[in-house]
């Protein structure tokens, strides 16, 4: 496209623009600027007219750089083409002509369906852009939308969108734009100004018109310096290219007028998104660096069918009334107009009837003075506590020994650990006479030290050792979000040190204990079995050896698995375990890790006796691996993803809300308080309503919002002894009477 056609396409939309303009009821008070359908009803933004000068410089250079780049691509299709072999998954081998064939006309030539309900292609294993050509002989799967990479892709297009759309609404600089775990965001600097939510009817709006548009994605390969040219208004655009751009050229994506810094891939053009919703916004720091520009943030979702953003919206609104941080606090007892509470009296007994509600539970706060430090309050400390005592308890059946270490470390640890090198930016360091110290991110280094600080035989392996101690890690401010990402935590955090031959066993045995507690929570969970990436440190035969004795474990195990080739760390192989909660979430709590670097670096050893006797030369003494485990995780996230999964109706073991012990009238409330007595003796968590102020009635139902595992109500019946009717506890509310002269 010539620079006289860019000129020209940038003025037809500029007369399309003020014709829309003119049909508007009211342009406001910027008169100047084109109002969006609904936008005016909202008070929100309207689309700029005329739009950034920058826009239009940035298209007429692309548009230069991609008459080149056709030209190039056409001239190897002449020169270069040959007959490529395209291999499908099934096996079946599809005739094609390098630079010509693309993935889209292989999923045409199969089905017209499929090629239309393709979001992305795989190529030699590779995300690549359907309409791509392909280069040679390769291997292609054509994923959907039920891939999680595919989503990716999707969701990365989508936030090309909003982008686009944010350009033409705002003006400002686009900064990183992502596919997040469900959904998008863009950043955008805007200066001095920020983003409401009143300007979302706007966005959609026009990020409908897009799709619409059906715009195509192009991609093209530039050298970095002319791409500095290109972003010279974007500040941010030019840090990236600086920065983090290590070769010389680099990829931008087009859609409309919206030309970005991208890797890609991306759909084939905006028309496949079919439902999109922006949701959110909040302020950040360019890269989540305090002292950085504060940049506006735009979060939003997509879906290839609008019923599935209306299913999302529900679980969203589900996912609302559950969220932790409001059930975990203490807004007084909410007020329904509706009647909550049931009685029925039968046989001298009365049954509470369970009432879906969420209510705040007055469990933890976060405070100011010590952010991402969580207060956990006497309930929440209850909920705690219980936590650690069960796994703990539970390591005392399975031969793991606690032990108890430092929270501050020389930086000569994290050195020789090889944490410092990549991770001490993530970690509170400090000097003390004249050396750096450091608060503990992790427990493996000093778990190290404690395996090292004497000789160890091979009749103490495998050595379990399991540590419940404070760890800190730096979480940038802008990434804390209530329990779930945090800086002050603790793990259920063990090490196993043992033999080669001994994983296969320790394996089995880990697996059996995360089932043995996810059992106990409800929690079905998936495991997904992550191998030797490309670059790894160690033998290949030390690598195959593990593997297969984790492939091992898993068969006996006896629950399905998936092959993640080449997603393990680059120090050993994984076994990567999410747990499904009650609204169909997942969570990555557990870990399984094998790790043959860390005792490399620690020189760590065992010696090896065979009948007896110690060889002298040098054999005697063996390397032990170490498998890394947690169950919980992080205990503050597991009582966030707890609180969220039982919607705050804790189980009887849990739950901070045992029993209430209710008194009809005054009369009964010495009785109540010695009942509360004898169950707080005998290790119930037990409260009593003494509240002269609240009927019978209010005091039941302040007890079941409340979440009570059983209600207990104390009452006089004529003509009976002295009694207290006590029913098998369960995850349901009973009222129990005692009946007195």
């Amino acid at each position: 496209m010539t620079e006289e056609a860019i000129s020209k396409q940038m003025k037809d939309l500029k007369v399309k623009e003020e014709k829309q303009a003119k049909t508007a009821d009211n342009a406001g008070k910027d008169g100047g600027k084109k109002k969006s359908k609904g936008a005016g009803d909202t008070g929100g933004r309207t689309e700029l007219n005329p739009q950034p000068q920058y826009i239009e410089d940035r298209l007429v250079l692309y548009s230069k750089l991609k008459a080149e780049h056709d030209a190039l691509i056409a001239d190897r299709a002449e020169k270069e083409s040959k007959p490529i072999k395209i291999t499908l998954p099934d096996g079946k081998v599809v005739d094609g002509e390098s630079w010509r064939t693309s993935p889209y006309q292989v999923a045409c030539g199969i089905s017209q369906g499929l090629a239309d309900n393709t979001v992305i292609a795989k190529v030699n294993n590779d995300v690549w852009d359907l309409d791509r050509p392909l280069e040679g002989d390769c291997s292609l799967q054509l994923l959907k939308f039920d891939d999680e990479e595919a989503q990716a892709v999707y969701w990365h297009s989508s936030a090309h969108i909003m982008g686009e759309a944010m350009e033409r609404v705002y003006g400002g600089c686009l900064c990183y734009g992502p596919p997040i775990e469900n959904g998008f965001y863009y950043d955008m600097y805007l200066d001095n100004e920020g983003v409401s939510s009143n300007d979302f009817p706007c966005l959609e709006n026009l990020c409908k018109k897009i799709i619409k548009e059906k715009q195509p994605f192009e991609r093209l390969e530039v050298k970095k310096e002319t791409l500095l040219e290109m972003f010279k208004y974007n500040k941010f655009k030019c840090r990236i290219l600086n920065e983090k751009v290590t070769t010389p050229t680099t990829t931008v994506y087009r859609c409309g007028p919206l030309i970005d810094l991208c890797r890609g891939p991306h759909v084939r053009h905006t028309g496949k998104i079919k439902a999109l919703k922006i949701h959110k916004n909040s302020s950040t720091y360019w890269e989540g660096k305090a002292e950085m520009e504060t940049l506006q943030r735009v979060y939003g979702i997509s879906f290839p069918d609008p019923k599935m953003l209306k299913d999302w919206e529900k679980f969203q609104e589900e996912a609302k009334n559950r969220d932790h941080r409001k059930l975990g606090r203490w807004d007084g007892i909410q007020e329904y107009t509706k009647p909550d509470v049931l009685l029925e009296l039968k046989q001298s007994r009365r049954h509470a009837v369970v009432v879906s509600c969420f209510q705040e539970q007055d469990l933890f706060f976060f405070h100011d003075l010590s952010p991402g430090s969580c207060f956990f309050l006497p309930k929440g400390a209850y909920i705690y506590n219980t936590l650690v005592e069960f796994i703990r308890s539970e390591y005392r059946k399975r031969g793991f020994q606690e032990v108890v270490t430092p929270n501050i470390y020389n930086s000569k640890l994290w050195q020789t650990s090889g944490h410092w090198q990549h991770y001490s930016e993530n970690m509170f360091s400090f000097e003390a006479e004249k050396e750096i110290f450091a608060l503990k991110p992790m427990n493996c280094p000093g778990h190290c030290l404690m395996f090292d600080h004497r000789p160890r035989s091979w009749r103490e392996l495998p050595l379990r050792l399991a540590d419940f101690g404070v760890l800190h890690r730096n979480e940038l401010s802008g990434a804390l979000t209530g329990l779930t990402r945090v800086r002050r935590f603790q793990q259920d955090d063990a090490h196993i040190f043992c033999a080669m031959e001994q994983i296969e066993s320790e394996i089995k045995g880990c697996l059996e204990f995360l089932r043995a507690v996810y059992d106990v929570f409800g929690f079905t969970f998936k495991l997904n079995l992550s191998t030797r990436p490309e670059k790894f440190l160690g033998e290949p035969e030390v690598w195959d050896q593990a593997e297969k004795q984790l492939e091992n474990s898993l068969n006996e195990f006896g629950e399905k698995w998936v092959l993640n080739p080449g997603d393990g760390a680059f120090y050993g192989p994984k076994i990567d375990i999410q747990i499904k909660d009650a609204i169909g979430r997942y969570h990555q709590c557990a870990t399984i890790q094998l790790d043959f670097q860390l005792p490399i670096r620690f020189n760590l050893t065992f010696v090896r006796i065979i009948e007896e006797t110690i060889s002298h030369d040098g054999d005697d003494k063996k390397r032990p691996v170490i498998i890394h485990r947690a169950i919980l995780g992080s205990v503050e996230r597991m009582i966030a993803i707890l609180t969220e999964n039982y919607g705050g109706k804790w189980p009887l073991w849990l739950s901070p809300h045992q029993v209430m012990v209710v008194p009809v009238g005054p009369t009964c409330e010495d009785y109540a308080q010695r009942v509360q007595k004898e169950f707080h003796k005998a290790g119930l968590m037990t409260d009593v309503d003494l509240d002269p102020g609240c009927t019978l009635n209010k005091k039941i139902r302040n007890a079941q919002l409340a979440q009570y595992n059983f209600i207990l109500v104390c009452f006089h019946l004529a003509g009976m002894d002295v009694t207290l009717y006590q029913k098998q506890f369960s995850h349901y509310q009973h009222v129990c009477s005692d009946d007195r002269k």
